[in-house]
């Protein structure tokens, strides 16, 4: 049996991003499941793997060209379907259902198993190092929307 080469940083499928995390006890509250807010430290971790995995180092993007370019979030809508719970192995998938503009929209699952434990959507706005819009290059929109089908 070949051994596919393992990345910290995920994978990308036909579906987009995938990323798995394991839950730690810091990610759990009083009653042993995953505090409400940790949710969005996974979702990040998941959308900074994609761009990683796409070749989108946003380091240098920042500094890139006269403007800069800078990707922040603007608007999420979470669904809260089910718990999580310490040592859960959690599976964060990430698509891009649009690029193009200022904007970026993503969806986001996070799963244990089978069971689908949050969906999101997550508005990004595109940015200059200063601060206001600017368009998303075509080069990068090409790069979100190659090879992702809808989650």
């Amino acid at each position: 049996m070949t051994e596919r080469p393992f990345s910290i940083s995920g994978e990308l499928t036909e579906a987009g991003h995938r990323l798995v995390q394991r839950v730690y006890y810091e990610d759990t509250d009083f009653s042993g499941l995953v505090y409400h807010a940790r949710y969005l430290h996974f979702l990040e971790r998941g959308r900074t793997d994609y761009l990683r995995c796409l070749g989108v180092e946003q380091r240098e993007l920042v500094s890139a060209d006269e403007e800069g370019l800078v990707f922040v979030v603007h608007r999420m809508e979470i669904d809260f379907k089910s718990p999580a719970r310490m040592d859960d192995v959690l599976t964060i998938l990430t698509h891009t259902e649009k690029a193009g503009g200022a904007k970026m929209v993503l969806n986001q699952q996070i799963s244990s198993g089978e069971t689908l434990l949050i969906a999101a959507k997550v508005i990004i706005a595109v940015i200059n190092a200063r601060g206001r819009p600017r368009r998303l290059p075509e080069t990068l929109a090409v790069k979100f929307l190659e090879g992702s089908t809808p989650l």
